[in-house]
């Protein structure tokens, strides 16, 4: 993926201005930076600051933070698992820049790991194959016995723990309009919105309480959508000579833009090559319910491949990491807190590697819980204090649960009177005995439909039809 093509992503360009700049490369040599500053589509400062955070492709093996021999390695386990021939067919496993690539194959070349096939392509300084001779076989495996990762080459700990803090998520500036837009549909009453706000441009801790059904979880999808710039994922990272992968396309929302037009466009210089062994992605969403434990906080470890995969909240870093139901873990939720405490405070994390080895890595996400419990029930006052901001979510006021009424019916084709809307809402509180929550409205109408497609009639309302349906909201009593 090149500049552009982020650029493009980021909303800072558009396509057609992109087109024009790399047109004016043939004219006048200049990158694209340049040729898109100059016809004023974007500032210098904000490509400067959109700079600052593109991880950008090593100029040499030195600059990948990796050791030369286990770089070696990688690439012949790669090639002799995947029986790889062509620099081009290892670039794209071990995700460094040809130029590198050439380094490694010249290395093996050097100590005689590696045998000529021919070039099937004399034009073309990529034509030439290769292939591992015996003794490349056995170091291949001798590699493949101290770990099993053969993927892309890993960043420094160091370079990640140094993006990390660049890509921090209150880098983005919430504002009410980008609040109301990700809501969209959602009937959210403003003094929510006011509230809700600055507690994502702090970047702190939230807590979201109330009774079930009023759209907890639906609110904290919709900020995944707040949150929608670009940061960048490494496929894996390298601490202390052991190798943990963060990437994970299960969370990770890979950008696939290689349909634009710079995709067949030659590299305009080599520092507007982004390195790929970082992966651009939208901000993580991450969501747990009561199948989270302490160990799932934890690096993982599998000692047959020897290697680790990052913990959840690892893989969440520069997004949000919501803990649904929080209160109905397995593990009690003091437990957690005391798992978490620390690093919400100090915006550090330590993990532990099987040797022993402790490390330290940047604690910044934003951390949601979501409950239905009362707070005062679990987790005494010092915790409660650690958490700033408090959110209730709670029972729709009338005039709200008709406006999300008539958002449901709308959807389905369905017209919602005053006489329907009042025996929907006595059948509810009086005839049930229930409180109004948001979910009923869309619970009513689904079912109302489903009632109306099975008797092969057009959406309306009838009394026995809300009947059907508000019967299902509870089992009835004796």
């Amino acid at each position: 993926m090149k500049l552009g093509e982020l650029l493009i992503a980021a909303k800072l360009v558009s396509q057609e201005q992109v087109d024009a700049a790399l047109a004016q490369h043939l004219v006048n040599g200049r990158r694209l930076g340049e040729n898109l500053i100059a016809a004023g589509a974007i500032s210098a400062e904000v490509l400067e600051t959109f700079m600052h955070r593109v991880p950008l492709e090593p100029g040499d093996l030195a600059e990948t933070g990796i050791d030369d021999k286990w770089l070696l390695g990688l690439m012949l386990k790669l090639m002799y698992l995947g029986q790889l021939e062509t620099p081009a067919q290892i670039v794209e496993a071990i995700r460094l820049p040809p130029h590198l690539v050439s380094d490694l194959i010249r290395m093996a070349s050097e100590r005689r790991l590696l045998r000529a096939l021919g070039s099937r392509d004399p034009r073309s300084g990529y034509g030439t194959s290769y292939a591992l001779n015996e003794e490349g076989i056995r170091w291949a495996q001798e590699a493949l016995e101290q770990s099993q990762y053969a993927g892309p080459a890993p960043v420094a700990l160091e370079a990640f723990v140094e993006l990390v803090q660049l890509q921090k998520i209150n880098h983005v500036v919430v504002t009410p309009e980008k609040i109301r837009a990700a809501f969209g549909d959602l009937a959210i009453d403003a003094v929510f919105i006011e509230k809700i706000g600055p507690a994502l441009n702090s970047d702190r801790a939230i807590l979201m309480y109330g009774p079930p059904g009023n759209g907890k979880t639906s609110v904290a999808f919709c900020l995944a959508d707040i949150f929608n710039d670009i940061i960048y994922v490494p496929h894996a990272v390298m601490i202390g000579g052991q190798i943990m992968r963060v990437y994970d396309p299960s969370v990770h929302q890979r950008l696939d833009l290689g349909q634009t037009t710079q995709t067949s466009t030659p590299s305009l210089i080599r520092l507007e090559e982004i390195d790929t062994r970082w992966v651009s992605c939208r901000r993580p969403f991450v969501v747990t319910g009561g199948e989270l434990t302490l160990e799932m906080l934890d690096l993982s470890f599998d000692p047959t491949a020897n290697l680790y995969e990052a913990p959840l909240h690892v893989k969440a870093l520069g997004g949000c990491f919501v803990i649904d139901d929080f209160g109905r873990q397995l593990v009690p939720p003091t437990s957690l807190l005391n798992r978490w405490i620390v690093p919400m405070e100090s915006r550090v994390d330590y993990l532990k590697l099987h040797t022993g080895k402790s490390f330290a890595i940047p604690f910044e996400e934003l951390v949601i819980f979501s409950t239905n419990l009362e707070p005062e029930d679990l987790m005494d006052p010092a915790y409660l204090r650690r958490i700033p901001y408090k959110l209730e979510v709670g029972a729709p006021t009338r005039e709200r649960f008709r406006q999300i009424c008539e958002r449901a019916c709308a959807k389905e084709g369905l017209e919602l009177t005053d006489e329907t809307f009042e025996a929907i809402t006595h059948r509810i509180t009086e005839g049930k005995g229930m409180d109004l929550a948001a979910y009923m409205a869309k619970f009513i109408v689904d079912q109302v439909v489903a009632t109306c497609r099975f008797l092969d009639v057009p959406p309306h309302f009838e009394p026995r039809f809300i009947d059907y349906a508000v019967d299902n909201l509870r089992v009835n009593r004796a």
